[in-house]
C-alpha cells in the first residue's frame, strides 16, 4: 500500500514538471517530497526522472514504471469491485471514451439503466474520436470504448461489432419526408450540411459520392457537432446525415429519419472494445454485457 502512495507522489510530479510545484499541489514542503521521490528510486534501483534546469520528466525507464502505475491502478480497482461483490454490494467505476454519437440518447439511457440496479457505480463519459479512444485504452484511462471504425487495432480487443446504415434527418415538411428508403443522389439535390472529414460518417459519404455525378460533397455547412447539424435541419429545410444509435427514433422527435440506401452508401461499422489482455473490473465487465445486449437492438 506505500506504493500506492508513492505512486501518487510520482504522477503528481509527472503533471506538475517539477517537483516544487508538485509539492505545492500537494501541500507538503518540496524537500519532503523530493525524498520520497529519491527513496524510491534508491529501492526501484535506477533513476525515474531526468533533472532539468526548470524542473524534471521522465526518462526511458519512467516511462516505464508509469505505465506500471496505472496498470496497478486498474487492478487494484478490479480488485476492490471483486471484494464489493463478495458482500453484496454494487460499487465500482466505470470510464468510457466515445464517439459523439453515443452521447445524447443512448449512453445517458443506459447509464442510468444501469446505476438503477447499482446506484453505487459511478461514471466517467469523454467524448474521443477513433485515435485518441484506443490511446485512452492502452493509458488506462478509459475501461470501455464505443467508436465507429478504430484506425488502429493493435491494442483494440473488439468485444462487439454492429453495423450502423447512415440515416437522414429533415424536417417534417421537407419534399423527402414521404419516402422511404432514400438514395444518396436524391439527397445531394437539395441542401445538406455534413460533418468534418474526421468523422465516419464524413468518410462513408465521400467514399460513396465519388461513384456519382456529384465528384465531391457540397454541404452548405460543415461542423464537428452532431448537435448542431441535426437542430439545424430545423431552421433551414435542409438534410443532415448521422449514425441511428445518435438519434431520437420515437414518434415524438421533432425531425424525421430515413435511411440511406446501403446500394449507395456502405453502414458503418460501431465498435465496442477495451485494452487487449486486461480483465476489466466488475462494474466495468458487467456494464458492457448491458451495452452488448442494448446495441444488439433494433435501432431503425
Amino acid at each position: 500500500m506505500r506504493h500506492l502512495q508513492d505512486y501518487a507522489f510520482i504522477e503528481a510530479v509527472i503533471r506538475a514538471g517539477s517537483i516544487r510545484r508538485a509539492a505545492e499541489d500537494m501541500n507538503i514542503t518540496a524537500s519532503a517530497l523530493n525524498r520520497r521521490i529519491n527513496r524510491f528510486e534508491d529501492e526501484f534501483g535506477y533513476e525515474i526522472f531526468e533533472r532539468l534546469p526548470r524542473g524534471v520528466r521522465l526518462n526511458p525507464a519512467g516511462e516505464l514504471v508509469l505505465h506500471h502505475i496505472r496498470s496497478q491502478r486498474s487492478d487494484f480497482a478490479r480488485l476492490q469491485s471483486q471484494v464489493a461483490d463478495l458482500s453484496g454490494v454494487r460499487r465500482g467505476h466505470v470510464s468510457i471514451a466515445c464517439s459523439q454519437a453515443l452521447l445524447p440518447y443512448f449512453l445517458p439511457e443506459q447509464i442510468a439503466r444501469y446505476r438503477g440496479e447499482h446506484p453505487g457505480v459511478t461514471f466517467t463519459v469523454n467524448a474521443r474520436d477513433r485515435l485518441e479512444a484506443e490511446r485512452e485504452l492502452s493509458t488506462f484511462r478509459s475501461d470501455i470504448a464505443l467508436v465507429f471504425e478504430p484506425r488502429h487495432l493493435v491494442d483494440f480487443e473488439v468485444l462487439l461489432s454492429i453495423t450502423q446504415p447512415i440515416c437522414v434527418l429533415m424536417r417534417r415538411d421537407h419534399p423527402l419526408a414521404g419516402e422511404g428508403e432514400l438514395r444518396l443522389r436524391d439527397c445531394l439535390e437539395h441542401p445538406y450540411v455534413a460533418p468534418s472529414s474526421q468523422f465516419a460518417v464524413r468518410v462513408l459519404l465521400d467514399t460513396a459520392v465519388k461513384r456519382t455525378n456529384f465528384e465531391r460533397l457540397s454541404p452548405i455547412a460543415e461542423s464537428e457537432s452532431f448537435d448542431f447539424m441535426r437542430h439545424y435541419v430545423l431552421r433551414e429545410n435542409a438534410l443532415s446525415f448521422q449514425f441511428p444509435v445518435g438519434l431520437n427514433l420515437s414518434a415524438s422527435a421533432d425531425y424525421v429519419v430515413r435511411p440511406l440506401s446501403d446500394r449507395d452508401v456502405e453502414p458503418g461499422n460501431l465498435l465496442m472494445g477495451q485494452l487487449k489482455g486486461r480483465a476489466l473490473p466488475v462494474a466495468s465487465a458487467r456494464f458492457v454485457q448491458q451495452l452488448t445486449q442494448a446495441l444488439q437492438g433494433p435501432f431503425v
